[in-house]
């Protein structure tokens, strides 16, 4: 165990984690350089395509110290984005030691920061790397004094690294062996060991991933999983390299996975403890924290024969992604479907896109929204997820929204436009300071709601890309919100119906009227898109219908009989009206979740 060493790599999105761990598998000759490839621990497209991680990624390596000794290294490489944080606190639980990268370039960002506190209260040994070093554009002394700043080291503790041309990586091992400490635990002990992950497998049911903390592990063990209280034969144990290596035996301290031929996904949940069924360990281990989601939105398929494939699709998804969060629910629109709980905007969509490519299956997703709590007269209250729940004014006494602590670090050319932007979106500042001459950080209360539509986008674009933004819950505030409903003809479309503060409701239904009109298809009557709160509408636009000239059939002859026919259609028209259905297209759901 002495040679053992489990850590992950920390940092903000685009600091370099990916390309840095293909130096280290490279150096460590984990990965031939005939299979080497950039992104190399990241097995999926949408990765490679965003250029963005999406999953924690664990590997083994071993390093031949100059000392002579042989050390087994188990690296996590984990995302950045904000919205994958929980995979990042999963990372943290099973390691001893984080590599904090940071871009020579760009300096500390949010979410450097924030994860780096994530790490600090597991009590994880810090290694700081000072990555991108070759740039033009790095600023290495003014960086590494911000780093000596944020961690109080010394400047010399600093590692000068390149991930594109391999510089430092012989340091950042020496680093690991010598700075972080071994693994604790006894491999005498009963078997305690943590689930930190898991993915379906077609053939083999559900391969889970584990950190053992104490006890030793067999091929061919009776195993139990404490909270199902379940036993399963350990078919196969091995350690994650770039394929699967089955082993006979695994002790403490070691990363793993195992292989009991689970079919049923429901029967294992991230942060379980793995025990031995004729020698039980006497507690389980902590696990994580439940995952909050901030983001709420339905997904329904698009043909409702599909409801059964989308929960397996669902169930299996959720395996490998714990931070999903779902549950049934009905749509007087769009039939049956399901309510999911999702991490921020980036999640949403990247669930939506494994679901076309891994699952084959086509969805259509509400209007995303957040968790309100409404509290009547009586002093009862209840938790509004959709529109749809919010009671009748006339019972409510108050409606309280989630507000969140953002920070966001930046250049101070673009403070204004960064307030202008957080007043604007009903936020007030906190607090202003300045971590160097050129760097300063903002600190807002905004609420949850305003941020999950085009937040990050517009802050990005504003500061041409130099700000960086991270963000904590804080507690739920009484606040003046409607309900938008939109109607077509009349009926109320409830896929698009909106919980919005009553200041924006009118700039919001105006535009979601004027979106429908381009989107949806002229009929051979009048379509009337009306936005209402309660029984008052507050905008509307109108489809003109198609005409059909019905008295091209008369030439010449008199002006009685052309009124006649027209007098006719006129009739039809109205009838036709009053029982015409409005067919919404799949892209009008997509368009109006992409709002200006």
């Amino acid at each position: 165990m002495k040679n053992i060493r489990n850590f992950c790599v920390i940092a903000h999105i685009d600091h370099g984690k990916s390309t840095l761990s293909d130096r280290l598998l490279e150096h460590t000759q984990t990965i031939s350089q005939r299979e080497m490839k950039n992104q190399a621990l990241d097995d999926m497209d949408l990765e490679r395509e965003r250029g963005i991680t999406i999953k924690s990624h664990a590997i083994q390596m071993y390093y031949n110290h100059p000392n002579g000794e042989k050390y087994t290294f188990n690296l996590i490489d984990t995302p950045g984005h904000v919205d994958f944080s929980y995979e990042v606190s999963r990372s943290i639980a099973a390691c001893e030691g984080a590599l904090l990268l940071i871009d020579a370039s760009q300096g500390i960002q949010a979410q450097t920061i924030s994860n780096l506190y994530l790490a600090l209260e597991h009590d994880l040994e810090i290694i700081p790397i000072l990555n991108k070093v070759d740039m033009e554009s790095a600023m290495v002394e003014e960086v590494t004094d911000q780093i000596v700043d944020l961690l109080g080291c010394a400047p010399e503790e600093v590692i000068h690294a390149s991930g594109k041309t391999g510089l430092g990586v012989e340091d950042i091992l020496q680093a690991a062996v010598e700075r972080i400490p071994a693994p604790k635990g006894d491999p005498e002990a009963p078997l305690q060991a943590l689930i930190f992950d898991s993915v379906f497998n077609s053939y083999r049911g559900v391969i889970t991933y584990y950190r053992i903390i104490n006890g030793t592990i067999n091929k061919g063990d009776k195993i139990r999983f404490m909270n199902t209280g379940n036993d399963y034969a350990a078919d196969e144990i091995g350690i994650l390299q770039m394929d699967l290596v089955p082993k006979q035996e695994l002790s403490a301290g070691n990363v793993g996975y195992i292989v009991t031929g689970i079919k049923n996904s429901k029967e294992v949940k991230v942060g379980d403890t793995i025990t031995s069924h004729t020698n039980p360990c006497k507690e389980a281990i902590k696990g994580f924290e439940d995952v909050k989601p901030m983001v709420f939105a339905g997904i329904f398929p698009i043909d409702n024969d599909d409801y059964e494939d989308l929960r397996d699709s669902l169930e299996k998804l959720q395996l490998n992604d714990a931070s999903l969060v779902y549950e049934p629910e009905t749509s007087i629109a769009l039939g049956f479907g399901f309510r999911c709980g999702f991490l921020g905007m980036l999640h949403l969509e990247i669930v939506q896109e494994r679901l076309a490519r891994e699952f084959d299956m086509d969805v259509i997703t509400t209007v995303p929204n957040v968790s309100y709590n409404a509290y009547f007269k009586n002093g009862e209250s209840i938790i509004v997820n959709t529109p749809v729940d919010l009671p009748d004014p006339t019972v409510t006494d108050r409606i309280e929204e989630p507000f969140i602590e953002a920070q966001i670090i930046t250049t101070p050319e673009f403070i204004g436009s960064i307030m202008t932007l957080c007043i604007e979106k009903r936020g007030f500042m906190t607090k202003q300071t300045y971590l160097t001459q050129s760097r300063v950080e903002m600190t807002f209360e905004l609420p949850l709601a305003e941020i999950v539509f085009d937040f990050y986008d517009r802050l990005k674009s504003i500061t041409k890309g130099y700000a960086s933004f991270d963000y904590t819950p804080l507690e739920y505030r009484a606040s003046h919100l409607v309900r938008l409903d939109i109607k077509l003809n009349g009926d109320n479309v409830d896929a698009l119906s909106a919980l919005i503060h009553k200041d924006k409701a009118y700039y919001f239904g105006r535009k979601i009227c004027s979106k429908l009109k381009e989107l949806l298809p002229r009929q051979q009557f009048m379509i009337a898109i009306q936005a209402a709160v309660g029984a008052k509408i507050i905008a509307r636009e109108t489809i003109s219908a198609l005409r059909k000239d019905v008295t091209a059939k008369c030439y010449g002859g008199d002006i009685t009989r052309k009124r006649k026919l027209l007098e006719k259609q006129k009739k039809g028209k109205k009838k036709m009206r009053q029982i015409g259905n409005v067919e919404v297209p799949q892209k009008a759901f997509l368009a109006v979740l992409k709002l200006d």
